[in-house]
């Protein structure tokens, strides 16, 4: 077993602290090389959950969506894997995330919206699924839903999160 193999599952996460601790038990497990691909609509705490894996891997923050800016390295502060935190959100197909030439035998990659785009990264990948119960479930289309509020800790808003390994 490696990586997240043992978080192979679904989850019921109630708040965003919840979304960080489940992140922070991800980051923990993740070494070099290894691809989380995640995927769920706007708001469902991609960027949280994402927030909680550079925590467990003890990188320099602050974590923050990387829609803009496609992708972002958090390197190491106790010597491990840096994290590189790509957003697929904007790019228009999988040769725009190849061609950012990500590290991905020495870093942990994390690529939000990467349905679709990240999976010629690496022949084995983790797929992280979120769901919100008002909407879109596990779709990546753009919607209409207010943001997750990590400060609202008792939002009644719960996630689904599913964690799978997929790839040959």
């Amino acid at each position: 077993m490696t990586g997240l193999d043992a978080m192979v599952g679904r989850y019921e996460i109630a708040s965003a602290s919840e979304m960080e601790d489940l992140g922070r038990r991800m980051g923990g497990m993740l070494r070099a090389g290894d691809l989380v691909v995640l995927t769920g609509p706007l708001g469902a705490g991609k960027t949280t959950l994402t927030r909680g894996i550079a925590e467990g891997l003890g990188v320099r923050g602050p974590v923050q969506s990387p829609t803009f800016v496609i992708a972002r390295t958090h390197p190491s502060l106790v010597g491990g894997a840096p994290l590189v935190h790509a957003d697929a959100y904007r790019l228009g197909s999988a040769l725009e995330l190849d061609d950012l030439d990500i590290d991905v035998d020495r870093s942990v990659v994390v690529v939000e919206w990467g349905r679709g785009m990240a999976e010629g990264l690496r022949e084995r990948w983790w797929e992280v699924e979120l769901e919100r119960a008002t909407g879109g479930h596990g779709s990546d289309s753009a919607c209409a839903l207010p943001d997750w509020d990590p400060e609202d800790q008792d939002a009644p808003d719960p996630r689904v999160v599913t964690v799978s390994r997929r790839g040959a």
